[in-house]
């Protein structure tokens, strides 16, 4: 086996782990990533390229799984469990149920909050001076409402970040018709958050690979890694199938996948894979210039002057590799009762992708506690391209030993014993 030894090695070539190996070549030191497909190819590729700092308040919010339940057997529901005997799942849903209350809800949010402002800003930096070609663009994102009621009972949660700094405007049905043109008459209200911004998830991980490589860094794709080599508290080689890679240190930046090859070292990391769908399309005559979430049917909506996204919902299911035609007809119906027009000209693309959900909905970062040089970079949840940058930022500093950008201490691994 040939044996290759660059300062870092960073295990996922995803939104994280390229910015964590950009930020690391930055600091001077030498990296490789290792995918087991094509960067930036598997959740990095087909979201809907959000930026939101607006996502603070948690998924595990007063009332949702709740919700939840009464959805498990309708199949288009925004939020399904899969019927399914998985006591891993289970064992993650008694702890996402702990944390569906107000008092929860609050304490996240006001560790959220504080790290979204810095990653948006973060974000921005990075592909301004990095020179990313990757359409961001700085106007906002607009949540809007069809149901009356459900725009009151929304009230509460919907502004809480303006508690935490993050500024969110509520405007009626007309207001939200004059700022996005787009919407159709049925929308009744909704809340416009001046602090989020957008970019094209591919181009981005695309132009992230290409400051990797200008920077000297390797890229090792198809690479599958069957095994680690271990010796007094540290990982001394990673096995795969195209040789054995060491590294002084090693950045673990595999997204929904880390479970699984954390097995392999022993370490139970407590991540579900929520499982989202997309529709890529050529761009309408008339997109929203803004993107939307449309809130009763959970469904996201970008346009890029390259092209058009219809995207989210979360299912848990495994890692189920299917495309549900179900759960795509729902992002279109789901469109359609919001927007003048809905679809664009050509469908290019459906697709699906495992987010890594922990269930606080916080990211895991840090040191391992029982592995010296391994560090945490996972569990970003529906937020791995919001966080790219201040994960990259926050890695390299630990790995570089300089002054933290933010307090790691409540996404420290330790919070689940690795």
């Amino acid at each position: 086996m040939s044996r290759q030894q660059p300062d870092v090695l960073v295990l996922g070539g995803g939104a994280v782990g390229l910015a964590c190996a950009l930020y690391l070549l930055r600091a001077g030191r030498s990296v490789m990533v290792i995918d087991r497909g094509k960067v930036g190819a598997a959740t990095s590729h087909g979201n809907c390229g959000t930026i939101t700092p607006s996502h603070s308040v948690p998924l595990a919010a007063p009332g949702v799984l709740i919700q939840a339940l009464r959805w498990m057997l309708k199949t288009d529901a925004p939020l399904r469990i899969a019927p399914r005997l998985d006591f891993a799942l289970f064992e993650w849903l008694l702890q996402f149920a702990r944390r569906c209350n107000a008092a929860q809800c609050r304490r996240v949010t006001a560790i959220k909050a504080p790290l979204l402002i810095r990653a948006r800003a973060e974000l921005e930096a990075l592909v301004r001076d990095a020179k990313l070609d990757c359409e961001f663009q700085a106007q906002g994102t607009l949540n809007v409402y069809r149901d009356a009621r459900a725009f009151e009972h929304s009230r509460e949660l919907a502004l809480l970040p303006v508690e935490f700094g993050l500024p969110v405007e509520m405007l009626d049905g007309a207001a939200c018709r004059a700022r996005e043109p787009a919407l159709n008459d049925s929308v009744v209200g909704g809340y416009f958050h001046a602090g989020d911004a957008q970019l094209r998830p591919e181009r981005y991980c695309a132009e992230l690979a290409r400051a990797v490589l200008a920077l000297g860094g390797e890229i090792s794709e198809s690479t599958t890694i069957s095994g680690f080599r271990t010796a007094n508290g540290n990982i001394e080689s990673v096995v795969a199938d195209r040789g054995e890679f060491s590294g002084r240190d090693v950045v673990f930046a595999l997204g929904a996948w880390s479970p699984q090859v954390a097995r392999q070292l022993d370490l139970r990391i407590p991540i579900q894979p929520g499982k989202g769908y997309s529709i890529t399309y050529t761009r309408p005559l008339h997109p929203p210039r803004i993107p939307l979430s449309l809130k009763e049917r959970a469904v996201c909506v970008t346009a890029w002057e390259s092209g058009y996204r219809l995207g989210s919902t979360m299912e848990f299911a495994g890692y189920d590799a299917t495309l549900n035609r179900t759960r795509l007809d729902a992002l279109k119906r789901g469109a359609a009762e919001y927007l003048h027009e809905s679809e664009g000209p050509q469908m290019v693309e459906e697709w699906y992708g495992w987010r890594p959900m922990t269930w606080d909905d916080l990211p895991i970062l840090g040191r391992a506690a029982t592995l010296r040089n391994l560090v945490l970079a996972t569990g970003h949840g529906m937020l791995g391209i919001t966080m790219s940058a201040i994960t990259g930022k926050l890695v390299s500093d630990l790995i570089c030993a300089a002054p933290a950008a933010l307090d790691l201490a409540p996404f420290s691994p330790a919070r689940f014993n690795i």
